[in-house]
């Protein structure tokens, strides 16, 4: 258990600083809080942390033993101790970095076996060897949910420059809207269905695989050509109908919100073909090795957690905003919200005991410049402070568009500045003289455009948004992931959060039905199931 003592005792004096002050005390302030790793750059100077925070931060590492936690989990030991399992979605990605130990038994053997499965695959998909009823593939639809939806459709979106196979499309929500709005315009002939789930019975990803199953038989499809699975329960896989040379496994120590480098990201492969899903992989192998060697202070994945940390736990802001100025990583938000909500969501500690800090932050955004005319007015002005995670590539990958790529750059460090300086009320008042207004007019407008400032900000940035540098950082914030769990000593590979309303789902459908009655429920729930029954919602 860490000791928040010193740290808090140093956020009653560091808080009453200004940011832009700190910049003006050390001309050198930029590089001494920034870190680089190959094409990445991460700056955290826009923050009212200084050495003597920096060190207490750190220090929660070696007070939490994170490198202790860290070689226990590369090195294959069960600490997901709560599910008795170890935690190796970084043997996925472990390309050529030898031997991976876990209950004895080297797992990379089966894990490039399976890899090498996939290439196989989409090799034969992508040059038409292997075709549906209709002919070589045109479209894939991946059904799944949570990491085994948010993953690959992230990771799709990310890498569109590097598309030169089917188009991807994927499917989630078990509402019939989302699986009808993809299928619409398909060709059930030409479709490629990937069905995710590795135990093959989750509830929602089923119900939309027999859907497409029934869309594609009725529209001359051949489920046996133009289904595929990602799961481990191959009994299941093959009483739907599934070949077993379409279906790739993987182990329990591979969690769900971890899996788009594995089988999960099938999808990503067929899109972007197996040498750029290498390239991703490799990025990600570069980030790892990066997390076991670099020290605290230029360790990438333990300041952007240590700086999340500062901010939530010690200053007490309760939100953290990811806001991408990359188009192409509109989804990372939504990917990050389940990575760490999911992941240090919890309110016990390892053994049980209450928390003694508040764990993980509300993590939310949106990509810029949309967001600049959303949200942006309550981070500028709102009561609350809103620490915010900008990234941006140095390049766009449209050089024929290269001025709307400079605009969304200057934008992006406009914003990260204009949180960081502000207006006082006298820039304010001198604006509104200007225009003309005087007395009691002018004070009452200058009053509507005072900025507090000093709000805190990251940046992110990178050369280009190759499929090397997005596995960088998709691996990057896996491990930040990781660390802040470590040093809140909790679990952060189950999510014992999402079984209750699981099995209420699962008790509530013979009642939804009209095939069981609501007796014992709540006054709430039964007036809700009445209404939808008095209005059509029964079977």
């Amino acid at each position: 258990m860490v000791d928040w003592t010193h740290l808090k005792e140093l956020h009653e004096t560091v808080g009453t600083r200004q940011i832009l002050a700190m910049f003006d005390a050390d001309p050198n302030r930029a590089e001494t809080f920034s870190a680089q790793v190959g094409d990445l750059r991460f700056d955290y100077s826009k923050t009212l942390v200084d050495a003597p925070v920096m060190e207490a931060l750190t220090d929660l590492c070696d007070q939490a033993d994170v490198a202790g936690r860290r070689a226990a989990m590369f090195g294959g030991e069960r600490i997901n101790e709560t599910e008795d399992r170890a935690v190796l979605h970084t043997a996925l990605r472990n390309l050529d970095g030898g031997p991976v130990i876990s209950g004895a038994i080297d797992v990379m053997p089966e894990v490039l076996a399976t890899l090498e499965r996939m290439r196989f695959f989409s090799d034969a998909v992508r040059s038409g060897e292997k075709a549906g009823a209709g002919g070589a593939f045109t479209d894939i639809v991946n059904i799944g949910i949570g990491g085994s939806d948010l993953g690959p459709a992230m990771a799709a979106l990310a890498l569109a420059p590097y598309h030169d196979g089917p188009r991807c499309h994927f499917v989630s929500n078990v509402d019939g809207a989302h699986i009808a709005d993809t299928l619409r315009g398909l060709d059930p002939k030409t479709t490629l269905v990937i069905v995710a789930s590795k135990t093959f019975t989750t509830i929602e990803t089923m119900a939309n695989a027999r859907t497409a199953r029934a869309w594609m038989e009725e529209g001359g499809g051949d489920p046996a050509k133009q289904f595929a699975a990602l799961s481990t329960a191959q009994d299941k896989t093959a009483a739907f109908g599934i070949n077993d040379a379409h279906v790739f496994g993987f182990e329990d120590w591979v969690g769900g919100r971890y899996s788009v480098w594995g089988p999960i990201g099938l999808s990503l492969m067929l899109a972007i073909g197996p040498k750029g899903f290498d390239a991703f992989l490799r990025g990600g192998q570069a980030m790892d090795r990066h997390f076991q060697a670099a020290e605290w202070h230029e360790n990438l994945p333990v300041l952007l957690a240590l700086i999340g940390i500062w901010h939530h736990q010690i200053c007490g802001y309760p939100t953290r905003a990811v806001l991408p100025y990359d188009q192409r990583l509109a989804r990372l938000p939504a990917y990050l919200q389940q990575l760490e909500m999911e992941s240090n969501g919890k309110s016990v500690a390892m053994d049980g005991s209450a928390l003694s800090v508040p764990s993980g932050p509300i993590v939310w955004g949106e990509p810029g410049t949309n967001g600049q005319h959303a949200f942006y007015q309550l981070i500028h002005q709102g009561t609350g402070v809103v620490p915010c995670e900008f990234m941006i590539a140095a390049q766009g990958h449209e050089p024929d568009l290269a001025y709307q790529h400079r605009l969304l750059v200057a934008n992006c460090l406009a914003q990260s500045e204009a949180l960081m300086r502000g207006r006082s009320l006298d820039e304010a008042r001198a604006r509104m003289a200007d225009k003309g207004l005087e007395g009691a007019e002018l004070e009452r407008q200058a009053r509507h455009r005072v900025f507090p400032g000093n709000r805190p900000s990251t940046t992110l940035v990178y050369p280009l948004l190759t499929p090397f540098v997005f596995g960088q950082i998709v691996a990057l914030y896996e491990h930040r992931v990781f660390v802040e769990g470590i040093i809140f000593g909790i679990n952060s590979y189950d999510q014992w959060g999402v079984e209750l309303g699981k099995e209420l789902a699962t008790s509530l459908g013979p009642v939804v039905d009209g095939t069981q009655s609501a007796a014992g429920k709540d006054g709430s729930t039964a007036a809700l199931v009445d209404f939808v029954h008095r209005h059509g919602g029964a079977a």
